[in-house]
């Protein structure tokens, strides 16, 4: 097992893109590291420079790293290789509470296995979808008038405690942690009103995925999430950023958004959070 330098990372990346869009979240999160975003996360391959596995996990160097959520993802060629590198290369720290998000959920047997061994309890989090926007040239553009352009902005700090308030996962401190270094690092788009608030808003994630949509509730039904996602989606393709969003599969409403949009998916392929030690 290795841990990346600086140099490796950017040619993972190169080597990562070949295998869009089911290495999204890997390749986000290296996309952001490689462009000198804020992390607090080490990337380990099983070997180099031919890898099958690539994981991100905490850096148990940075400090920074305790004040987020314990996040780990990776991306897999083979299934043996990373379990070995689970059971037998410590490649996790199993000890507390993390959560693995954006996995191939075809491994979920193989990862319950593992932590069965480990005497770790485990749970499914969440199943999504993976939708992928390839190129722009995919994307159903909505017609906007002059009106409304003129009210689309990006957020600021200002509106941190706004989207915290008004996300399913916010409301506490760490959410606000995590959605300050969002709107500061990473592009963001909304639709204010005449006094410049925010009616309407996407972020990007650290690993590069659209996500954080909201519309408040007394402005729903005149079409501004389908204005952002396409306003995000061009920003995003034209600076060089992966274009996808990962979608829960009981949200048919936000399914059916990025479906009508232009995005696609891999009908057979899933993704999965699990948590362990919780």
């Amino acid at each position: 097992m290795k841990s990346l330098n600086k140099d490796e990372l950017q040619i993972a990346e190169g080597v990562l893109l070949k295998h869009m869009p089911k290495c999204a979240k890997v390749y986000g999160y290296l996309y952001g590291i490689n462009r000198n975003k804020p992390t607090t996360l080490e990337v380990v391959v099983d070997s180099w420079p031919d890898f099958k596995v690539i994981i991100c996990r905490p850096d148990p160097k940075n400090r920074r790293a305790l004040e987020f959520m314990k996040k780990v993802t990776y991306y897999c060629m083979d299934e043996q290789v990373l379990r070995k590198m689970l059971t037998e290369e410590n490649a996790i720290d199993w000890s507390t509470y993390f959560l693995i998000g954006g996995f191939d959920f075809s491994h979920s047997s193989m990862l319950k296995e593992v932590s069965a061994v480990r005497e770790v309890n485990n749970r499914g989090y969440t199943l999504v979808h993976l939708l992928y926007l390839p190129d722009s040239s995919s994307l159903i553009t909505p017609a906007v008038d002059s009106e409304l352009e003129s009210r689309i902005s990006s957020l600021n700090l200002s509106h941190v405690d706004l989207v915290n308030k008004t996300w399913k996962f916010g409301g506490n401190e760490r959410a606000l942690k995590n959605i300050t270094n969002l709107i500061s690092n990473f592009p963001s788009c909304c639709i204010t009103d005449g006094q410049g608030q925010p009616l309407a808003w996407i972020l990007v994630y650290d690993y590069c995925a659209m996500g954080l949509l909201y519309t408040l509730p007394e402005h729903r039904g005149k079409g501004y999430a389908k204005v952002l996602i396409s306003t995000m989606s061009k920003r995003l393709h034209a600076e060089g950023y992966p274009v996808y969003c990962f979608i829960e599969e009981e949200n048919t409403l936000s399914y059916s958004l990025f479906k009508s949009l232009g995005f696609t998916e891999n009908p057979s392929y899933r993704a999965g959070w699990f948590e362990f030690n919780y």
